[in-house]
């Protein structure tokens, strides 16, 4: 915890004196974006009126309205807002930004420590409909002071003051220090506050970046919660959100707002929320690791105990192995019970606070395009303080809203289980990487419909392993080849499975030439247990007529346990100077043709190989290696690389 120049506190004190706040009162909404008011009530037609003030004088960018951010999605309707202590849109900024939001750049009104704070304050006057009885929201805080400024006088808040004429006042105030805080950097991607310390130490005010490291989170957050207020029916009541910098005007903090609605009755006490994040990034495919990450929050005025039974328990979803020791809680005990493949959390949480757990897993390797994995998990509570479990609330997903209510409580939004779909594309027919979108001199990647399903390694000092552009066949780029036996092996590796299909060929034009010693290249291609299914090799031998040029190289086939020679146009089969494609593909169930193509003249030659043992549906990687150490090592470029693929049944 942080202590700061005691003469700078008194000149803070003396200024909050002297000087008072210079902000500028405009409509909610007035500006570019939402109305911020209609952004968050679920009934439009219960404001009478609202203004907005804020400490920026470049536009009022202290808010705005959004309909996603990282994992902030609405709770109802198609839009939320943020109240920043920084610039909205883009708060905090991060890797040396020096704009308002940053923990070492500006602010807005006044200096580093001066008055008036940087504050942004949404007021809404509201009629209380017939039979209503409280005014609920949806709220989240965000802050770049976590974890610096845990216990200090130092903390940003979230104040939400709703004033009755039949109620009185009631009020909530939301800091790093709140019992509902147990969210941190790596829980909140894509919220802007999923920052780190470049130093590797959040400890101080430092530099941001959203690289993750282990030790460093600069950020964190409350988990999703709700808060109502009591009202009386038919009369006008005034709810007002304010965010403020504490103590300084640059470690910044951000309130996520929605779904303000008025109740008759009071809400569930507990509040589960469930998201789900792929580890691996991108779409999940079979084999990624997700991570489940579930807040439960107490939101009734009563202490929810630790009783006998769980507290919480979630059966693992179907085609999903736990990762062992992943299970974490932020108070409680969690474990995993093997025995019935789930999730046990023990555990009490405080009136109006919250706790949080996650848990991995891992997606079976077999899973096909369009399968669901469904999970929700289920909190035992108690509803009468007698010490008995007695009613449940589901786990929900904020992100879906299937329009279906499903427990009767007059909400869609509340009961949709967490669901990942593998793959949701149409397979294709064939694949195609001809390294035109490549960078020369690295490695080569290539994707479908987000999937990268082909990557290759990168080797380029004593040997050659890497992209080219300055010789190809039809299109752009190439891929240059220039293997010895000391940098072997190099790799193409494969992500196929998640096309759900088989491979039925394979293909690739290359171009070779003579050159002056002995030197080969073999290409093994090997499935997922590292075993072969075919494998191919260019081999050079002396044989040619134009010295020193004399070494020519041929193309051959493994069959069984021979090398059988593919014949180019050629005599003797050679393949001398220019383009020539091979393709290997499937002959009935058993079998594998091999074909040699020449540029200029089609097909020259094909054959029947040995019996295919293994599928090509589990191509993995080619296996690039040679055996021979030559001086002037031999170049081959690889160009127009296709695969074939027909659905699986």
């Amino acid at each position: 915890m942080k202590s700061k120049n005691f003469a700078i506190i008194i000149a803070i004190m003396t200024l909050f004196l002297s000087l008072a706040i210079s902000s500028e009162t405009v409509e909610a909404g007035s500006y570019t974006g939402l109305d911020l008011a209609n952004a968050i009530l679920a009934n439009q037609s219960t404001l009478i009126n609202s203004s907005y003030i804020d400490t920026d004088h470049l536009g009022h960018r202290q808010s705005i309205a959004l309909s996603s951010r990282g994992t902030m999605l609405p709770t109802d309707g198609s839009s939320f807002i943020l109240l920043t202590t920084g610039v909205a849109e883009y708060n905090p900024v991060t890797t040396g930004g020096l704009n308002p939001g940053d923990e070492r750049g500006n602010w807005f009104a006044a200096g580093k420590y001066d008055t008036p704070r940087d504050q942004a304050t949404l007021t809404l006057t509201l009629q209380v409909p017939q039979y209503m009885h409280y005014l609920y929201y949806d709220v989240q805080f965000f802050t770049a002071e976590y974890p610096d400024y845990i216990g200090s006088s130092y903390n940003d808040q979230f104040t939400i003051t709703v004033d009755s004429p039949s109620q009185g006042t009631t009020e909530y105030i939301i800091d790093v220090n709140g019992g509902d805080f147990v969210l941190s950097a790596p829980d909140i991607a894509g919220t802007g506050y999923d920052v780190f310390a470049t130093s590797g130490n959040p400890d101080g005010l430092d530099w941001l970046t959203t690289t993750p490291n282990p030790t460093g989170a600069d950020g964190g957050a409350t988990a999703l919660i709700g808060r109502e207020h009591p009202v009386s029916p038919n009369e006008q009541i005034t709810a007002t959100f304010d965010i403020k910098d504490t103590g300084d005007n640059q470690v910044d903090s951000a309130a996520f707002i929605d779904n303000l609605k008025f109740s008759g009755y009071a809400k569930t006490e507990v509040l589960a929320r469930k998201t789900v994040e792929d580890l691996n990034g991108d779409l999940p495919e079979p084999t990624d690791t997700l991570e489940y990450t579930i807040t439960i929050s107490n939101i009734g005025t009563a202490n929810q105990s630790n009783n006998p039974g769980n507290e919480f328990e979630d059966i693992l979803p179907d085609n999903t192995e736990y990762v062992s020791g992943s299970a974490e809680a932020s108070s409680g005990t969690i474990a995993y019970d093997s025995g019935e493949n789930k999730i046990n959390w023990n555990g009490g949480i405080p009136a109006e606070s919250s706790i949080a757990l996650s848990f991995q897993v891992t997606i079976n390797s077999s899973l096909v395009n369009g399968t669901e994995i469904s999970n929700q998990g289920t909190v035992y509570w108690d509803t009468n303080e007698n010490g008995t479990n007695d009613a449940t609330e589901l786990t929900d997903d904020p992100a879906v809203d299937d329009g279906v209510d499903m427990d009767g409580d007059g909400e869609t939004d509340d009961d949709d289980p967490t669901v990942v779909i593998i793959s949701s594309f149409e397979a294709p027919t064939m694949i195609v990487e001809d390294f035109s979108d490549d960078s020369a001199g690295g490695k080569a990647t290539q994707s479908y419909e987000e999937y990268t399903w082909f990557e290759t390694t990168e080797q380029s000092i004593e040997s050659n392993f890497e992209v080219a552009s300055s010789y190809h066949y039809s299109t752009l780029g190439s891929f240059k080849t220039k293997l010895r036996a000391s940098c072997s092996p190099q790799y193409w590796n494969y992500s196929i499975s998640q096309f759900n299909s088989d491979i039925v060929w394979w293909e690739v034009w290359f171009a070779c030439g003579n050159i002056s010693e002995e030197s080969d290249l073999f290409l093994d291609f090997k499935n997922t247990d590292d075993n072969d299914i075919a494998k191919v090799k260019l081999e050079y031998a002396q044989e040619g007529s134009d010295h020193p040029s004399d070494y020519v190289v041929k193309l051959y086939y493994k069959s069984s346990s021979e090398w059988i020679q593919l014949n180019s146009d050629f005599p003797g089969g050679y393949l001398y100077n220019g383009w020539y494609k091979i393709r290997i593909e499937k002959y009935g169930d058993n079998y594998i043709n091999y074909s040699l193509y020449q540029a200029g003249k089609g097909l020259v030659d094909s054959q029947t190989g040995s019996i295919l043992a293994l599928s090509f549906s589990n191509l993995a990687r080619i296996e690039w290696s040679s055996t021979k150490s030559p001086v002037v090592c031999p170049i081959f470029f690889w160009d127009e690389h296709r695969i074939g693929l027909t659905l699986i049944s």
